[in-house]
């Protein structure tokens, strides 16, 4: 009998001893994962601050935030144009012809030198872009060259200061400028609310059974997993294509752009947009301009070893959609000084971009867009 006893008392403490030591794997595996999740955290809080001390406004309360490349960091509510990138491109080839080195190097420039966009992208009446010395002349061939090409004025070469003209001053500028019209207008839709913060925003889009086909036929669906994993295109008069992702994924958009298309070569549902489907999304119409002041007063050298200076770069953003198209305008002026002068120049589904979303905009029958956009907080791009 004491035997037994014994034997029970042992396989207790047995018991005992082995649910001390799962409970100790237990409470080590937490404070191990918390660990880990603190340094996760710290370690993406010590990006973001890189990239503020490199850029300071990489997150502006009341701004959008305008990358130089798509594959920069973008913040909440940023925006992308190529303009910068095919002025840079001749920075690079025309001018320095090798890559553009800074002492400290920025990882802006890291990424411009490596060209992720380029004229092959873009057809010729897309863009205009001139180079030269810096002087009144220049001045008045970019004026009669926008306004014959596009019928349009500059934004920013009146804050150059052409008074004072030095022959190793040397001016980079580009233009883009689209104005698209969709085939067929959308409604104009109730306003609405965009996410769970904002009230009373502007919609276009589709939103009962009695539109004719041929509005619905415009749309084309790139995939639809939910109500909020979707993307769609909207094709227009022209070779232009908008293109809505909701709730896009990265931190760059480049890699937004590259996993929405792994989205859209895995998708085998239906891309035609059908009766019972529902489509909104806002109107957009927002003006930026910003100053790369990281870069004001930055060397480098040449090929040759000539020494230039960049001096400042500037560029401007606009962009407005609603149910009958939209029209974009970029400018990008970049301004060097050399030292030497330079001669040179089953129930529908419900397509309601309703919430944190990006916008592509891309020529048809291209493989990139040639503007980007990320829309976190509504009220900036209305």
């Amino acid at each position: 009998m004491d035997n037994k006893k014994n034997k029970k008392l042992f396989i207790t403490i047995i018991i005992s001893f082995l649910v001390f030591i799962c409970m100790c794997i237990i409470c080590m595996a937490t404070l191990l994962l918390k660990k880990e999740n603190r340094t996760t955290n710290n370690e993406m809080q010590e990006e973001i601050e890189q990239s503020k001390d490199e850029n300071d406004s990489f997150i502006h309360e009341d701004n959008i935030y305008i990358v130089p490349t798509m594959l920069d960091p973008i913040a909440p509510n940023s925006s992308w144009c190529c303009t910068f990138q095919l002025v840079w491109n001749d920075v690079k080839n025309k001018l320095a012809k090798k890559d553009i080195i800074l002492n400290p190097q920025l990882d802006i420039v890291k990424n411009l030198n490596k060209e992720d966009f380029d004229e092959s992208m873009l057809s010729e009446e897309y863009y205009y872009k001139i180079y030269g010395p810096k002087t009144l002349e220049l001045k008045e061939q970019i004026e009669n060259g926008i306004k014959e090409k596009f019928d349009q004025r500059s934004d920013i070469l009146n804050n150059i200061d052409w008074s004072r003209e030095n022959s190793n001053d040397v001016l980079f500028y580009s233009m883009l400028y689209r104005k698209f019209e969709f085939f067929q207008k959308f409604n104009k839709l109730d306003n609405d609310k965009f996410g769970n913060k904002y009230e009373d925003v502007e919609y276009f889009g589709i939103d009962n059974y009695n539109i004719p086909q041929s509005v619905r036929n415009q749309i084309r669906v790139l995939y639809y997993n939910s109500k909020d994993d979707f993307a769609l295109v909207i094709d227009t008069k022209s070779n232009d294509e908008v293109i809505f992702c909701k709730n896009p994924k990265g931190n760059t958009f480049d890699k937004i752009y590259k996993n929405m298309n792994k989205k859209i070569d895995k998708y085998e549902g239906s891309n035609n947009f059908e009766e019972l489907d529902r489509f909104k999304a806002p109107i957009l119409n927002f003006d930026e301009t910003k100053e790369y002041e990281e870069l004001s007063n930055k060397e480098f050298r040449t090929a040759e070893g000539e020494k230039i200076v960049i001096k400042n770069a500037m560029q401007t953003l606009k962009l407005s959609i609603d149910e009958n198209g939209g029209e974009i305008k970029s400018e990008l002026n970049l301004l060097a000084k050399a030292s030497a002068s330079i001669d040179e120049k089953d129930e529908g589904r419900y397509f309601y971009v309703d919430d944190t979303f990006a916008i592509f905009l891309r020529e048809k029958g291209k493989d990139k867009p040639y503007f980007a956009g990320r829309i976190d907080d509504i009220s900036k791009f209305q």
